[in-house]
């Protein structure tokens, strides 16, 4: 193994549009409103939380748990924890 080998093991690009699967858990900001849905966005991915626009605020930071996702239009739900 050569030094940029070693150097570079285990190195790899972060995607803009990172997927989920339903059941997953995860901490993330609230990003914005659309009317009674929350919404979250992590990075160019966005995850409704319906009828959750009155249980957080804007730049809240929240649990949820996915309960829907779709891979090509990198959307998706998710519920309140």
């Amino acid at each position: 193994m050569s030094r940029l080998d070693a150097f570079l093991a285990g190195f790899e690009f972060r995607t803009a549009t990172p997927t989920y699967s339903p059941g997953d858990e995860l901490t993330a900001i609230v990003t914005g409103r659309d009317g009674d849905d929350a919404v979250i966005r992590i990075g160019d991915t966005v995850l409704r939380l319906p009828g959750a626009a009155d249980d957080v605020t804007v730049d809240e930071e929240a649990r949820v748990r996915v309960t829907s996702f779709d891979e090509g239009s990198a959307t998706g739900e998710a519920e309140l924890r």
